[in-house]
């Protein structure tokens, strides 16, 4: 998989994040400007922890890879 290859997957796997969280709260048809700060905060949450754990499975794959390790750990 290539750089923007996985840059889409994550960005794919993010929006899931975000969507079910909204869906286990019943939230899923709400305008966006209705969403409160807490809402929003954690809806990044999901989406950043998706992201990390996305991370170190790619990690695990190309473990030689500094770039990649730099940006998830520092």
């Amino acid at each position: 998989m290539t750089d923007d290859q996985w840059q889409a997957a994550v960005t794919h796997d993010a929006a899931q994040a975000i969507a079910a969280w909204l869906e286990a709260r019943g939230r899923l048809e709400r305008p966006i400007h209705s969403l409160t700060m807490p809402d929003l905060e954690a809806m990044a949450s999901a989406a950043i922890c998706r992201f990390v754990v996305m991370g170190s499975e790619r990690i695990k794959t190309r473990p030689d890879d500094e770039g990649l390790t730099r940006i998830l750990l520092v």
